[in-house]
Protein backbone atom coordinates (compact mmCIF):
# COMPACT_ATOMS: atom_id res chain seq x y z
CA UNK A 1 0.00 0.00 0.00
CA UNK A 2 1.36 3.56 -1.17
CA UNK A 3 0.37 7.12 -0.08
CA UNK A 4 -0.94 7.24 -3.72
CA UNK A 5 -2.89 3.66 -3.48
CA UNK A 6 -4.72 4.52 -0.20
CA UNK A 7 -8.44 4.85 0.19
CA UNK A 8 -9.51 7.16 2.76
CA UNK A 9 -12.47 5.83 4.11
CA UNK A 10 -15.55 7.30 6.30
CA UNK A 11 -14.58 5.46 9.30
CA UNK A 12 -10.80 6.48 9.28
CA UNK A 13 -11.79 9.95 9.00
CA UNK A 14 -14.14 9.72 11.78
CA UNK A 15 -11.52 8.63 13.78
CA UNK A 16 -9.18 11.44 12.89
CA UNK A 17 -12.19 14.00 13.48
CA UNK A 18 -12.21 12.27 16.81
CA UNK A 19 -8.32 12.73 17.88
CA UNK A 20 -8.56 16.15 17.37
CA UNK A 21 -11.17 16.61 19.10
CA UNK A 22 -9.97 14.36 21.94
CA UNK A 23 -6.86 16.96 21.45
CA UNK A 24 -8.17 20.04 22.80
CA UNK A 25 -10.34 18.54 25.27
CA UNK A 26 -7.20 17.15 26.83
CA UNK A 27 -5.54 20.19 26.74
CA UNK A 28 -8.44 21.69 28.08
CA UNK A 29 -8.03 19.77 31.11
CA UNK A 30 -4.83 19.91 31.71
CA UNK A 31 -4.10 16.12 30.42
CA UNK A 32 -1.51 17.21 28.32
CA UNK A 33 0.34 20.93 27.78
CA UNK A 34 2.14 22.67 25.24
CA UNK A 35 5.38 20.43 25.71
CA UNK A 36 3.89 17.49 23.94
CA UNK A 37 1.70 14.41 24.26
CA UNK A 38 0.12 12.50 21.14
CA UNK A 39 -2.61 10.07 20.05
CA UNK A 40 -3.54 7.88 18.34
CA UNK A 41 -6.05 5.00 17.04
CA UNK A 42 -6.30 2.03 14.88
CA UNK A 43 -8.71 1.28 12.06
CA UNK A 44 -8.35 -1.77 10.41
CA UNK A 45 -4.73 -2.09 9.71
CA UNK A 46 -4.09 1.85 9.48
CA UNK A 47 -3.23 4.04 12.67
CA UNK A 48 -4.92 7.84 12.71
CA UNK A 49 -2.27 9.48 14.94
CA UNK A 50 -1.44 13.25 15.83
CA UNK A 51 1.26 14.87 14.22
CA UNK A 52 4.08 16.47 15.88
CA UNK A 53 4.35 19.65 17.69
CA UNK A 54 0.55 19.75 18.21
CA UNK A 55 1.24 21.41 21.38
CA UNK A 56 3.81 24.16 20.77
CA UNK A 57 3.03 25.05 17.37
CA UNK A 58 -0.97 25.09 17.71
CA UNK A 59 -1.36 24.67 21.40
CA UNK A 60 -3.72 21.56 20.13
CA UNK A 61 -6.17 23.30 18.56
CA UNK A 62 -5.71 21.02 16.09
CA UNK A 63 -7.70 20.14 12.89
CA UNK A 64 -9.07 16.72 10.87
CA UNK A 65 -6.27 17.24 8.47
CA UNK A 66 -3.12 17.92 10.69
CA UNK A 67 -3.83 13.67 12.28
CA UNK A 68 -2.38 11.85 9.88
CA UNK A 69 -3.58 8.52 8.57
CA UNK A 70 -0.01 5.52 8.67
CA UNK A 71 -0.08 2.21 7.83
CA UNK A 72 1.95 -0.37 10.28
CA UNK A 73 5.02 0.20 9.31
CA UNK A 74 4.72 3.84 9.96
CA UNK A 75 4.39 5.21 6.58
CA UNK A 76 2.53 8.36 6.02
CA UNK A 77 -0.54 8.00 3.51
CA UNK A 78 -2.76 11.14 4.39
CA UNK A 79 -0.99 14.49 6.08
CA UNK A 80 1.33 16.90 5.10
CA UNK A 81 3.02 16.77 8.41
CA UNK A 82 5.90 15.23 10.22
CA UNK A 83 4.97 11.92 12.80
CA UNK A 84 6.34 12.50 16.54
CA UNK A 85 9.00 11.18 18.46
CA UNK A 86 6.78 8.64 20.24
CA UNK A 87 5.45 7.28 16.78
CA UNK A 88 7.51 4.24 17.79
CA UNK A 89 5.77 3.71 21.30
CA UNK A 90 2.31 3.87 19.93
CA UNK A 91 3.41 1.69 16.44
CA UNK A 92 4.83 -0.83 18.96
CA UNK A 93 1.79 -0.90 20.74
CA UNK A 94 -0.93 -1.01 18.27
CA UNK A 95 1.82 -4.03 17.09
CA UNK A 96 1.50 -5.99 20.06
CA UNK A 97 -1.64 -5.55 22.12
CA UNK A 98 -4.20 -4.53 19.14
CA UNK A 99 -6.34 -7.34 19.67
CA UNK A 100 -7.11 -6.20 22.95
CA UNK A 101 -7.73 -2.11 22.25
CA UNK A 102 -7.68 0.37 19.23
CA UNK A 103 -6.66 4.00 21.11
CA UNK A 104 -3.19 5.17 22.59
CA UNK A 105 -2.65 7.88 24.36
CA UNK A 106 0.93 9.76 25.46
CA UNK A 107 0.10 12.71 27.94
CA UNK A 108 1.20 14.87 30.37
CA UNK A 109 -1.06 15.15 32.60
CA UNK A 110 -0.46 17.69 35.54
CA UNK A 111 -0.69 15.87 38.61
CA UNK A 112 0.18 12.29 37.52
CA UNK A 113 3.32 14.64 36.01
CA UNK A 114 4.42 14.56 39.73
CA UNK A 115 4.91 10.71 40.13
CA UNK A 116 6.99 11.11 36.93
CA UNK A 117 9.08 13.56 37.81
CA UNK A 118 9.63 11.44 41.32
CA UNK A 119 9.85 8.58 39.07
CA UNK A 120 7.22 6.90 41.58
CA UNK A 121 4.34 4.05 40.47
CA UNK A 122 0.87 5.32 41.06
CA UNK A 123 -1.46 3.33 43.02
CA UNK A 124 -5.43 3.19 43.10
CA UNK A 125 -7.03 4.74 45.28
CA UNK A 126 -10.06 5.34 44.25
CA UNK A 127 -12.80 2.59 43.69
CA UNK A 128 -12.86 4.25 39.65
CA UNK A 129 -9.28 3.20 39.61
CA UNK A 130 -9.10 0.06 40.65
CA UNK A 131 -9.44 -1.54 37.41
CA UNK A 132 -5.75 -0.44 36.28
CA UNK A 133 -3.83 -2.13 39.41
CA UNK A 134 -0.59 0.34 39.85
CA UNK A 135 0.38 2.47 37.27
CA UNK A 136 4.01 1.07 36.93
CA UNK A 137 7.42 3.15 36.33
CA UNK A 138 9.91 2.10 33.53
CA UNK A 139 13.45 2.83 33.28
CA UNK A 140 14.40 5.75 31.85
CA UNK A 141 14.83 5.95 27.68
CA UNK A 142 14.62 9.28 25.80
CA UNK A 143 11.76 10.16 24.21
CA UNK A 144 12.85 9.89 20.30
CA UNK A 145 14.33 6.07 21.81
CA UNK A 146 13.81 2.42 20.61
CA UNK A 147 14.39 1.59 23.95
CA UNK A 148 10.91 3.85 25.10
CA UNK A 149 8.51 1.52 22.74
CA UNK A 150 10.39 -1.42 23.77
CA UNK A 151 9.83 -0.43 27.58
CA UNK A 152 6.70 0.96 27.31
CA UNK A 153 5.39 -2.55 25.53
CA UNK A 154 6.92 -4.39 28.15
CA UNK A 155 5.88 -3.20 30.63
CA UNK A 156 1.67 -3.96 29.46
CA UNK A 157 2.32 -7.34 29.27
CA UNK A 158 0.47 -9.65 31.58
CA UNK A 159 -1.81 -6.56 31.54
CA UNK A 160 -3.46 -7.31 28.27
CA UNK A 161 -7.18 -7.56 30.24
CA UNK A 162 -7.14 -4.92 31.80
CA UNK A 163 -6.50 -3.26 28.29
CA UNK A 164 -9.19 -4.92 27.39
CA UNK A 165 -12.02 -4.02 29.60
CA UNK A 166 -10.51 -0.63 29.76
CA UNK A 167 -6.91 0.55 29.89
CA UNK A 168 -3.56 0.20 31.14
CA UNK A 169 -1.04 3.07 31.78
CA UNK A 170 2.47 2.91 32.32
CA UNK A 171 4.40 5.74 33.37
CA UNK A 172 7.51 7.26 31.74
CA UNK A 173 10.33 9.09 34.52
CA UNK A 174 10.75 12.70 33.89
CA UNK A 175 8.33 12.51 31.03
CA UNK A 176 4.84 12.00 31.27
CA UNK A 177 2.03 8.81 31.08
CA UNK A 178 1.24 6.15 27.96
CA UNK A 179 -2.11 4.47 27.92
CA UNK A 180 -3.51 1.79 25.99
CA UNK A 181 -7.24 1.63 25.93
CA UNK A 182 -9.66 -0.41 24.92
CA UNK A 183 -11.23 2.31 22.16
CA UNK A 184 -9.75 5.93 21.98
CA UNK A 185 -12.56 7.14 24.51
CA UNK A 186 -11.26 4.89 26.97
CA UNK A 187 -8.15 5.60 27.09
CA UNK A 188 -9.44 9.25 27.74
CA UNK A 189 -11.43 8.30 30.46
CA UNK A 190 -8.70 5.91 31.93
CA UNK A 191 -6.00 9.12 31.39
CA UNK A 192 -8.41 11.66 33.77
CA UNK A 193 -9.09 8.80 35.83
CA UNK A 194 -5.51 8.47 36.47
CA UNK A 195 -4.89 12.08 36.86
CA UNK A 196 -7.68 12.40 39.46
CA UNK A 197 -6.22 9.72 41.88
CA UNK A 198 -3.24 11.67 41.50
CA UNK A 199 -4.89 14.99 42.99
CA UNK A 200 -6.13 13.05 45.56
CA UNK A 201 -2.80 11.42 46.61
CA UNK A 202 -1.48 14.45 46.35
CA UNK A 203 -3.97 16.25 48.58
CA UNK A 204 -4.20 14.06 51.10
CA UNK A 205 -1.40 15.40 53.25
CA UNK A 206 -3.38 18.00 53.29
CA UNK A 207 -5.85 16.17 55.42
CA UNK A 208 -3.11 14.58 57.75
CA UNK A 209 -2.85 11.45 55.91
CA UNK A 210 0.80 10.24 56.00
CA UNK A 211 0.70 6.51 56.45
CA UNK A 212 2.09 6.09 52.74
CA UNK A 213 0.29 5.08 49.65
CA UNK A 214 0.15 1.41 50.14
CA UNK A 215 -1.58 1.45 53.34
CA UNK A 216 -4.36 4.45 52.01
CA UNK A 217 -4.66 1.66 48.92
CA UNK A 218 -4.85 -0.91 51.08
CA UNK A 219 -7.68 0.46 53.51
CA UNK A 220 -10.17 1.23 50.23
CA UNK A 221 -9.38 -2.87 49.36
CA UNK A 222 -10.13 -3.86 52.58
CA UNK A 223 -13.28 -1.60 52.81
CA UNK A 224 -14.47 -3.10 49.57
CA UNK A 225 -14.07 -6.86 50.39
CA UNK A 226 -15.18 -5.93 53.93
CA UNK A 227 -18.36 -4.33 52.90
CA UNK A 228 -21.71 -6.28 53.02
CA UNK A 229 -25.28 -4.96 52.02
CA UNK A 230 -26.17 -6.05 56.02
Amino acid sequence: MTASTFQLTDEIQAMRERIAYIGRLMFDRNLTDAGGGNISARVGDYVCISQTLCGANHQWQITTDQVLVLDRQGNILVGDGKTSRETKVHLSLHNTYGEYGTGVIHGHPRNVMVFATAAQELPPVMEATRKFGVTPVIEYAPAHSAKLAKYVTESMKGREQRIAKHGAGTIAPWHGIFLMGRTLDAAFDAVERLDTNAFCILQSRNLGINDGLAAASQRMEDAIANFTED
